[in-house]
């Protein structure tokens, strides 16, 4: 059997709208900065992949990175495995983390779906899987129960959600408290509640937040301090009666390894974007696995429903849409739940919505 060659990588920029502005602890994020990668082949077909850059200053040195990777290996064979340790290679020496594992995971996404749409069917099955539903929990920013009452009765009664997630540490404990009762009292006993801290407090305010929010029945706190500080995600775990939950900026499997050893979290969320692609997705999926932590997705749906599919503890899958308005086909929620498209990873471009929205 031939093997594909890579023949190209280009990337392109754009800033997408959103529906709804996204306020975290440290500020607004009102536009989706987005990298589209497209990996052309020998065989004829491209695969697609995205990436979301945070900010549009991001933006310009990504798309660099992207394509000079890309040139590298242009006439290398569609290995992903290979190529991962070739680029592994590359940067040993200057590290995986920050927008060089950005790039490299993009690149990686991008090989599984062309190998997807070569053979005609959808990554998950190339995986070994097949498509089925993943729960969702839809994901915003800060919310106020009395402003966001109708968006999201909407969510859980015309889209099925049946877990809701919101954003803290944008004030004080009193602020937080408020927030979640109201949220709790609208919603009721029987939908999902988790609260994001995006990595704004420290372990012993992270502590006392925790413990007074304790009655409202959190399914998670997800990143109460900063990501790097291990063994103050494993003391806030301690003394918390409310699971922990952390992984998005964790970078690539050896990042989850040390995390997983230091006991930082109850549960995991890798981000296909740091994490090294699906391939390293995998790696981490193993981890889980063996040490029976349930894992959940950051952004990225399309591909998350993939790669979710094929893992052991799987849990939930994030629905927070960056892409939708410039992809042909895009993400749909059925009941409060994903399922993966094909084939490949089920990306196509919306090529006049791209060319609206493509920064300059």
């Amino acid at each position: 059997m031939t093997i594909a060659a890579i023949t190209g990588v280009t990337a392109r920029a754009v800033i997408t709208p959103m529906k709804r502005p996204l306020r975290n602890a440290f500020g607004v994020i009102d536009t989706g900065p987005l990298v589209l990668i497209d990996v052309a082949t020998d065989q004829g077909v491209t695969g697609h992949s995205y990436l979301f850059a945070y900010t549009r200053l991001a933006l310009k040195p990504l798309v660099l990175l992207v394509e000079e990777i890309g040139r590298e290996l242009t006439g290398k064979a569609l290995v992903p495995i290979d190529l991962m340790k070739l680029m592994d290679a590359k940067f040993r020496l200057l590290g995986w983390q920050g927008l060089v594992g950005m790039a490299v995971s993009g690149l990686d996404m991008a090989f599984w779906d062309a190998l997807g749409q070569i053979a005609g069917k959808p990554v998950v099955e190339l995986l070994g899987g097949a498509a089925r539903p993943i729960p969702a929990y839809d994901s915003y920013g800060v919310l106020d129960a009395k402003a966001d009452a109708r968006t999201l009765r909407t969510a859980c009664d015309e889209h099925g959600f049946r877990a809701i997630k919101t954003k803290g540490g944008h004030g004080d404990l009193a602020t937080d408290a408020a927030m979640i009762e109201g949220l709790r009292t609208l919603l009721g006993p029987d939908i999902a509640l988790m609260l994001d801290f995006n990595q704004s407090l420290d372990p012993a305010e992270a502590t006392r937040r925790i413990t007074r929010l304790a009655n409202y029945d959190l399914t998670w706190i997800e990143e109460p301090v900063p990501q790097e500080n291990l063994s103050g995600h494993a003391q806030v775990r301690e003394r918390s009666d409310i699971p922990i939950q952390a992984g998005e900026n964790w970078w690539f499997p050896r990042g989850f390894a040390e995390a997983i050893a230091a006991g930082a979290s109850d549960f995991i969320m890798p981000d296909l974007m740091k994490v090294g692609g699906i391939t390293g997705w995998l790696n981490v999926a193993g981890q889980a696995d063996a040490a029976s932590i349930p894992m959940s997705s950051h952004i990225l749906p399309e591909a998350s429903a993939h790669v979710l599919a094929v893992t052991p503890t799987a849990h939930f899958l994030e629905v927070l849409d960056f892409a939708g308005t410039i992809l042909a086909e895009p993400l749909q929620v059925i009941d409060g739940k994903v399922t993966a498209r094909g084939p490949g990873l089920g990306l196509a471009w919306n090529e006049p919505a791209v060319a609206k929205y493509q920064m300059q």
